[in-house]
């Protein structure tokens, strides 16, 4: 009789408690007209612990207080649950949270919640994550840097020291583009990050439409496309505000470069209309708030089925990266993972930081869960105290 015949059945694992620590200090430059200040948490780590002593850690894009609040009234719901369900247990929390706050706060808190929850139960199995979503594509995927935009010279510099580092694709966005409401310096700007870049290297472009009172519409973008296209740039991110669905869609039409957007949506159900309608070529859910893996995989997939391209978006922290890592493995086509260039909360708090190998990619863990471990002592730089996320 070999192994394989008698399966060992799991043990049960239940839910004792979650904590969030909210990250402070060293958050990146948003590019935002309300910018990043060091006091400010946009980002936060989920601890789920259990009554088996396995700890799951997940991350959510959004103040850190917010998510502990969250948690408070999420508790009732997720104290004594399976930690080895996380698809069920995820839609629980949504499904009872419909009218206190869906799509928000409550939906950003479950996310991290959900990535946690996979984790454990790579733990628990000795699998990864991309092994439990159904097999690995692939060993490696190319990480391209995310920058934010500078002046021409400036960029030039920054795209140049990032190159040097081993990326050899990159994402430049926000910052000054569109918001000077200079055409061109938006074109001095793409043309000197394609330089830096060199022509071999890939190179997208994010307009950030996204932002407080984004001052530009449909013909903007249209032409601002037709520009980039001249810089083989491979996709045009947010390149209209994140509701104008129907510009989106007639973007998607004429527009000679791939556009890309949805990073802002939130649960399956409101990718429907842009898949249905057509409107983005690159659909690019953040798995830190749009509800977690479980609710990526299947926005990943509807996608697919649309034609549409999925790349994630949890570059925020490390736990974002190896979520869209994991992800990346079980997918077929997902060929990129969004990394941005020197964030302390990407790079600082693991105790084997991601490294780029010969080629400026990255390897996919293949380890339990997410195949990351925090630094206790690296984290307490960037949270008031990282006790409570620790068994």
């Amino acid at each position: 009789m070999n192994a394989f015949t008698r399966p060992t059945a799991l043990p049960r694992v239940r839910i004792t408690r979650i904590e969030a620590a909210p990250l402070f200090g060293e958050s990146p430059k948003g590019g935002w007209s309300a910018e990043i200040r060091p006091q400010d948490s946009i980002h936060a780590i989920v601890a789920v612990h259990t009554d088996q002593g396995l700890t799951g850690y997940g991350s959510v894009f959004t103040d850190g207080r917010l998510v502990q609040a969250a948690l408070k009234v999420l508790e009732p719901l997720y104290t004594g649950e399976s930690a080895l369900e996380p698809d069920r247990v995820s839609e629980k929390l949504h499904q009872n949270t419909f009218w206190m706050g869906r799509g928000g706060t409550l939906t950003h808190a479950i996310s991290g919640i959900d990535i946690a929850l996979w984790d454990i139960l790579g733990q628990a199995t000795g699998l990864s994550v991309g092994r439990l979503l159904g097999g690995r594509y692939r060993e490696r995927v190319q990480p391209y840097c995310s920058l934010l935009m500078e002046e021409p010279k400036a960029m030039r510099d920054i795209i140049a020291e990032h190159r040097a580092r081993g990326f050899t694709a990159f994402k430049i966005g926000w910052g000054p583009f569109g918001r000077a409401l200079d055409t061109k310096l938006d074109e001095a700007i793409v043309r000197a990050a394609r330089e830096a870049a060199g022509e071999k290297s890939r190179l997208f472009v994010d307009a950030g439409a996204s932002d407080a009172l984004w001052p530009h519409g449909f013909k903007w973008a249209k032409r601002t496309a037709e520009m980039l296209k001249d810089y083989e740039v491979g996709w045009f991110e947010e390149p209209v505000r994140p509701d104008a669905i129907d510009d989106y869609a007639e973007l998607r039409r004429c527009s000679p470069v791939p556009i890309a957007g949805c990073e802002v949506l939130t649960r399956r159900q409101n990718f429907i209309p842009w898949l249905t309608r057509q409107a983005v070529d690159i659909v690019q859910p953040d798995v830190t708030k749009v509800g977690g893996i479980s609710e990526q995989r299947r926005i990943a997939w509807m996608a697919y089925d649309f034609g549409v391209k999925y790349i994630g978006h949890g570059w925020n922290t490390a736990l974002g990266v190896a979520a869209d890592m994991q992800m990346a493995a079980a997918f077929p086509d997902a060929d990129l993972v969004e990394f941005i260039g020197g964030s302390a909360y990407v790079d600082g708090i693991l105790a084997e930081p991601f490294a780029l190998d010969a080629d400026g990619w990255l390897t996919i863990p293949d380890k339990p869960g997410l195949g990351v471990t925090i630094d206790r002592n690296k984290l307490a730089r960037y949270t008031p105290d990282p006790a409570p996320l620790f068994a």
